[in-house]
């Protein structure tokens, strides 16, 4: 990840007000190397989750200043009844206590547990966990969003001489999670990126649910697919934007909508988010932005869970992990602000 003018503005608010971010990994040399990148410049606080005598030992190896963070030992037996006790009076919890205590000897989900109570605001993993237990864990411990059907993840293309209704930026989603979203599950995805989108830029969110057909000029199940998805959406969440089906031109560019898109719309045309209807769509067409647009992608970042989670790519290095802390920080600012 390139720093750019948009990271640079998230950097700066989430150094405003530094939210918690709970390190499930920083056993790791990249991670470590990050955490000490983050600490130092300010961006959060960081918590890290493990073996605390293993992980001190590795700051001092990392030149990590140990004076800038925080340590929390799987071994603390009053801390882990501490834990025990607030988890388990949670309304959403299903665990007894042994299940509650046997997850709390793992780094990921002892971290998930912490940031449930309210002790961290972000949890942050993906160096050694794979997406999907990141995933299985935060569904598990953190719970869906209200109204939310699937996780999901959102990204956001910063395209070199594209002109759009939000300059050259354009958000998308999901084209990492859901392999073929139902119609409700696509409809969150759709919810859940305008969220994310707005919490990241300030835009007020104009969402296209993209489609090889514009507003009925084909047919067949996957059309019906969107369509339904646009109703779920707008009954779900009748304050945000969100329409379809648009191909994609008639959904970013105003000339095609005014020739296709034969009704009123606050989105055809103007769209700063699009959706794509599946995951093969959503790989393929992220990679022909990228390939042939030569754009910078923010992203993918996880969302659809009621508190902040952070999957980052396994072969991330310090400055991409930093980014996805930024961006992660405030995110959960947002979050914190509409409570």
């Amino acid at each position: 990840m390139e720093d750019t003018s948009l990271l640079d503005a998230l950097r700066e608010r989430a150094k405003a007000d530094p939210q918690r971010v709970a390190f499930a990994e920083a056993d790791d040399d990249t991670m470590m190397d990050a955490v000490g990148a983050v600490a130092a410049e300010g961006v959060a606080t960081c918590v890290l989750v493990g073996h605390a005598d293993e992980l001190r030992a590795k700051a001092r190896e990392r030149g990590v200043d140990e004076s800038l963070l925080e340590f929390v030992d799987l071994d603390d037996e009053a801390a882990n009844d501490d834990l025990v006790a607030r988890f388990s009076a949670l309304p959403t919890c299903i665990y007894s206590e042994k299940a509650i205590r046997r997850r709390l000897k793992k780094p990921l989900e002892h971290s998930l547990i912490m940031e449930a109570v309210g002790d961290v605001d972000v949890t942050f993993a993906g160096i050694s966990s794979s997406t999907g237990d990141v995933i299985l864990g935060a569904q598990m411990l953190i719970g869906l969003a209200d109204g939310i059907d699937t996780p999901s993840s959102v990204g956001i293309f910063e395209i070199p001489g594209w002109e759009g209704s939000e300059g050259n930026m354009l958000g998308f989603g999901d084209s990492a999670v859901c392999q073929d979203p139902t119609p409700e599950q696509l409809a969150s995805i759709a919810i859940s990126a305008c969220d994310t989108v707005a919490a990241l830029t300030g835009w007020e969110p104009r969402c296209a649910l993209l489609s090889f057909s514009t507003c009925g000029s084909g047919d067949g199940p996957l059309v019906e697919k969107v369509v339904k998805a646009r109703e779920i959406a707008n009954e779900r969440r009748p304050d945000l934007a969100i329409d379809g089906e648009f191909q994609l031109d008639s959904a970013v560019s105003e000339r095609t909508a005014s020739r296709k898109v034969k009704r009123e719309s606050a989105v055809a045309g103007r769209a700063n988010i699009v959706i794509w209807p599946d995951l093969n769509v959503g790989n393929i067409g992220v990679k022909l932005v990228q390939q042939f647009a030569h754009a910078d992608a923010y992203g993918p970042m996880l969302q659809g869970f009621r508190k902040i989670v952070c999957d980052c790519s396994r072969g991330a290095g310090v400055s991409e992990i930093e980014g996805n802390v930024v961006m992660s920080c405030v995110r959960a600012q947002a979050l914190k602000a509409g409570e």
